[in-house]
């Protein structure tokens, strides 16, 4: 609708993932060179975190857009929560294999089969698991197996998973030692800066060949992240209503007044009811994320943060292991090593959580700081 009002060649705002908008922040730029090094490698597991709408299927899709399709078959599948049966049953099904009434066993030939007549062809298989935090731990356990079959000395496939935040809680929890032994690279996906969210927009407005109507007054960029907090999703559904909302009151400029107004409208769209708080101490009043709350209160300093963080974690007992596993490398080294890659890999998820929640912690101080 003001896509030819405002000479654009595509709606530069759309929710549905598109890697020709590919924002390369500092986070989203960094996790892609982690998936660049896992693809690389061409095994094992693939781990990318984030919270809703932070671009993880774009950035995987970015990925896909520079691999030769002659040389990978992707299979991608959004995960609802499936048993280990039906798991498989969708896995056949985006590989174009038959499934009919055939027992878990002949599904997993019929799969290996399919894995290894794409390997005498020199082609790899590369399965993208979706909202990973819903599978089921048995499922999950399932795609471990998956993991397992091989072609002469190499596996038949590969798999990323992405997922929210909540299933890096499922890899640390105990029963996923092996699958966390077989990821290789694993990365959260953070939301963009004050800054970034500025240039995100301007590159998503250049992308459709933006000629400055309307124009972008420099407060509204601001109004614009403290409403979405930098996550792009919400940032392209603001901006997307923005647009639509200066068509219709024939504005030629977006500011400040604009972007409260068209919040306030938007109101609980992006944080459910408990979007009705609002930031006393702000110029524009704007609507405040619960998160705001939750890392603005002075009840959860980082210090006892981080110690709850340990606690759970049981960090001292699981260094103190690696330890032991350092001094027993003299004598049986191969065992040794796998386990210190367990408890590596643990620890490194584990940092990146606690990595995770400083940062949401300083952003919330800087905010209350401005304010």
């Amino acid at each position: 609708m003001y896509e030819e009002h405002f000479g654009l060649t595509r709606k530069p705002f759309q929710l549905s993932p598109d890697a020709r908008f590919f924002f390369p922040s500092a986070e989203h730029q960094r996790a892609l060179s982690f998936l660049q090094y896992g693809i690389n490698q061409g095994d094992g597991f693939i781990v990318i975190t984030g919270n809703v709408g932070t671009g993880k299927t774009t950035l995987v899709q970015t990925l896909l857009e520079n691999l030769d399709d002659d040389e990978l078959l992707v299979g991608n599948i959004v995960t609802p929560n499936l048993e280990e049966e039906d798991l498989l049953r969708v896995v056949a099904n985006c590989f174009d294999i038959k499934v009919g009434d055939q027992t878990k066993a002949q599904l997993l030939k019929e799969l290996e089969h399919t894995f290894q007549q794409q390997a005498l062809a020199n082609r790899r298989v590369l399965l993208i698991v979706d909202e990973a935090q819903n599978i089921p731990p048995r499922s999950v356990e399932e795609l471990r197996m998956l993991s397992n079959f091989q072609h002469d000395g190499k596996p038949l496939i590969q798999i990323f998973l992405l997922g929210q935040q909540e299933f890096r809680g499922t890899l640390l929890s105990e029963g996923f030692e092996q699958l966390r032994q077989r990821i290789i690279a694993t990365y959260h996906l953070n939301p963009l800066s004050e800054e970034e969210t500025q240039t995100y927009i301007e590159h998503r407005l250049q992308v459709a060949e933006y000629e400055g109507r309307p124009a972008f007054a420099d407060n509204a960029y601001g109004a614009i992240y403290n409403f979405c907090e930098g996550v792009p999703r919400r940032i392209n559904n603001l901006c997307d209503r923005l647009l639509l909302f200066a068509y219709l009151e024939e504005l030629e400029e977006i500011d400040e007044l604009a972007v409260e107004q068209v919040s306030n409208e938007i109101g609980s769209e992006f944080f459910g009811d408990n979007s009705a708080s609002k930031s006393a101490n702000s110029d524009l009043d704007v609507l405040k994320p619960p998160a705001g709350e939750v890392f603005d209160s002075p009840q959860a300093p980082l210090e006892d943060m981080a110690r709850s963080m340990f606690d759970k974690a049981d960090v001292q007992n699981r260094l103190g292991a690696l330890e032991r596993a350092v001094d027993g490398l003299g004598h049986t080294l191969k065992p040794e090593i796998v386990e210190i890659r367990e408890e590596l890999s643990f620890v490194r998820l584990m940092l990146d959580d606690l990595l995770h929640e400083v940062r949401q912690l300083s952003r919330g101080s800087e905010k209350k700081k401005r304010a």
